[in-house]
């Protein structure tokens, strides 16, 4: 088969649409359209479904693709790999977390990271959906559980710990909480049904105290960032992170000698980027951060 017809009908597959595939090959879509229908030809069958919204694979096509991916994927790692030894910290560096994690800790810190590693372009991607980093969707990612896959490099960063918290104003106007059982006479913010599985009881504020049955909370957010937004406009209170409260000042710790649960980070990347430099920098660089935040044991 003709690497350069399969390069294309991935790219296709992969874009969903000509259009979209045209702009990421810098092809016409006739062009395009030539390629996979010679495909189409020498195999025998067709490889999409064709509609007005976009193209569908058929059976034999996601066969193709799958098999495809894999060999597109292993070219990719070793591209990587090649151009790692010419040049050990330069390259871009595909990084993803949580939104809340990525957005309120890994950002402020990315500054000195890209001053000291100016040729190393950080592509951040956040997302509560975990991006496949197996795959190679992610050159590495930040886990809040120790990932499944046993091709994947894992190093401890830190430990995460969470406590309940309020706004003054909140605190000024309904008095602050001095046992646990007083939680239930307060507006109580969780996160829901949605909570990632990797991490276990986020909602332990429902039941803090033995609550039988579980305090009903006046807000439900699937989002850990929208529950801080929720304290500090004064709904209620909720258990939050360290890491999102370290540097905060619009919200106040209360009950402080209530444990709340411990969840443990993972800097994560595949077995095949052992060696490539930017990783290691950037795996050293994180290390180095959370040993002076708060929020690591």
């Amino acid at each position: 088969m003709d690497w350069d017809k399969l390069k294309t009908f991935y790219i296709v597959a992969d874009a969903g649409s000509f259009t979209h595939a045209s702009e990421r090959l810098n092809l016409s879509q006739s062009a395009i359209s030539r390629q996979v229908q010679g495909l189409e030809d020498s195999m025998g069958f067709s490889l999409f479904h064709r509609h007005p919204r976009g193209l569908l694979l058929t059976e034999q096509g996601e066969t193709l693709y799958r098999a495809v991916t894999d060999v597109y994927t292993r070219l990719e790692r070793t591209e990587a790999a090649l151009m790692d030894s010419r040049s050990q910290e330069a390259g871009q560096l595909n990084v993803t977390t949580t939104v809340a994690f990525g957005s309120t800790w890994l950002v402020p810190h990315l500054r000195t990271f890209m001053e000291t590693y100016p040729a190393i372009k950080i592509n951040l991607l956040l997302s509560d959906t975990e991006i496949d980093v197996g795959m190679r969707e992610s050159d590495v990612a930040i886990r809040f559980h120790a990932p499944h896959q046993a091709d994947l490099i894992q190093r401890s960063l830190a430990t995460v710990n969470y406590n309940i918290y309020a706004s003054p104003e909140y605190l000024e106007e309904h008095g602050t909480p001095q046992i646990a059982a007083e939680l239930d006479d307060h507006a109580i913010i969780s996160y829901g049904p949605e909570a990632p599985r990797a991490l276990q009881d986020l909602n332990w504020i429902t039941h803090a105290g033995g609550a039988e049955p579980p305090r009903e909370p006046m807000l439900v957010v699937n989002n850990v960032y929208g529950l801080l937004q929720a304290v500090e406009s004064g709904v209620g209170l909720a258990a939050l992170p360290d890491y999102l409260t370290q540097t905060n000042d619009r919200i106040v710790q209360v009950l402080d000698d209530l444990e709340g649960p411990k969840f443990q980070t993972y800097f994560v990347y595949p077995e095949e980027l052992r060696n490539v430099k930017r990783i290691t920098l950037f795996r050293d660089f994180l290390l180095g951060q959370v040993q002076s935040a708060h929020f690591t044991e």
